[in-house]
């Protein structure tokens, strides 16, 4: 399962009515190479599905990721800040050993 904060919810609603996306469009979360620790989180609106895609529904968000990216993202939660020390959207992954100290990469 992929989670979704409070906060992410909301600003993911607002994202998708300044973007004018409908309904249709999904949250698309996965795990890409690069980054200070190896891996790095890639999120995007989409509203196409591919047959091997992971999809989950939380906090009335419905929430896809491709199966070799959800093998790092199992039991992530996605949040967003905008407090003073950063602002945007972060993962809380219980799988990453370590994350660097940007916070935009991971490794497990």
């Amino acid at each position: 399962m992929i989670y979704v904060s409070e906060k992410a919810k909301e600003k993911v609603i607002d994202l998708k009515q300044e973007a004018g996306l409908g309904d249709d469009y999904f949250i698309r979360v996965s795990v890409v190479g690069g980054g200070c620790s190896g891996l790095s989180y890639k999120l995007d609106f989409d509203n196409e599905t591919q047959p091997k895609d992971q999809i989950f529904e939380d906090n009335g968000l419905k929430v896809v990721t491709d199966l070799k990216s959800f093998l790092y993202l199992c039991d992530t939660t996605l949040e967003f800040s905008d407090g003073l020390n950063g602002k945007g959207f972060h993962f809380s992954n219980p799988n990453a050993s370590r994350s660097c100290g940007c916070g935009e990469s991971f490794a497990v």
